[in-house]
C-alpha cells in the first residue's frame, strides 16, 4: 500500500518563477542533490515536458524511472505518476500546487505518494519520506530564491 504525505513551504518569488524552476527538468542535477541525471523523453505541443526519465542516487536508494506529467491550464498545479514500476518503486504519484500569496511570494504544497518495491520498516520508510519531502521543498526554495534574487 502506498503512503501519501503533504508539506508546504513559502517561497519568496511569484508563482511563474516557481513553475519555471519546477518545469526545467534538465537543470535538476544542479540543485536537487539526489538527482544525478534527467532527460525529457517526450514533450507536449506547448513545449512542457510530458515524460521525464530520472536517475536518482540518494546513498540509501538508487533508482532509474520515468514520470508522466500533467499541468493545470494556468500551471498552478503540476502532477505526475510513475509510468511503469522501477527497481525500487511500484507506485509514485505526486503534485506541486503553487499558490500566489499576493505579496510576491508563493506557497508551494508538495504531495508525494510512493509504494516501494522493496520491503522497508514503517519507521524507516517514514523517515526516508520525510527526508525526501524536506529536501524537495527546501532545495526548490533555495534554487528559486537564488534565481529570483539574480533575476
Amino acid at each position: 500500500m502506498a503512503d501519501s504525505s503533504t508539506q508546504s513551504i513559502v517561497i519568496a518569488a511569484p508563482p511563474a518563477r516557481v513553475t519555471a524552476v519546477i518545469c526545467d527538468f534538465p537543470s535538476y542535477p544542479e540543485w536537487a542533490e539526489a538527482v544525478k541525471r534527467v532527460e525529457v523523453v517526450e514533450e507536449y505541443e506547448d513545449g512542457y515536458p510530458a515524460r521525464v526519465r530520472f536517475v536518482l542516487d540518494a546513498s540509501v536508494m538508487t533508482d532509474e524511472y520515468t514520470l508522466a506529467y500533467e499541468y493545470a491550464e494556468d500551471i498552478s498545479r503540476i502532477e505526475w505518476h510513475l509510468v511503469e514500476p522501477s527497481r525500487m518503486q511500484k507506485v509514485q504519484n505526486g503534485s506541486y500546487d503553487i499558490g500566489d500569496n499576493g505579496d510576491g511570494t508563493s506557497t508551494v504544497t508538495y504531495t508525494l505518494e510512493v509504494e516501494l518495491s522493496v520491503g522497508m520498516l514503517g519507521m524507516f520508510r517514514r523517515k526516508a519520506e520525510k527526508m525526501i519531502m524536506d529536501a524537495a521543498l527546501t532545495q526548490l526554495k533555495r534554487r528559486v530564491e537564488a534565481l529570483n534574487g539574480a533575476g
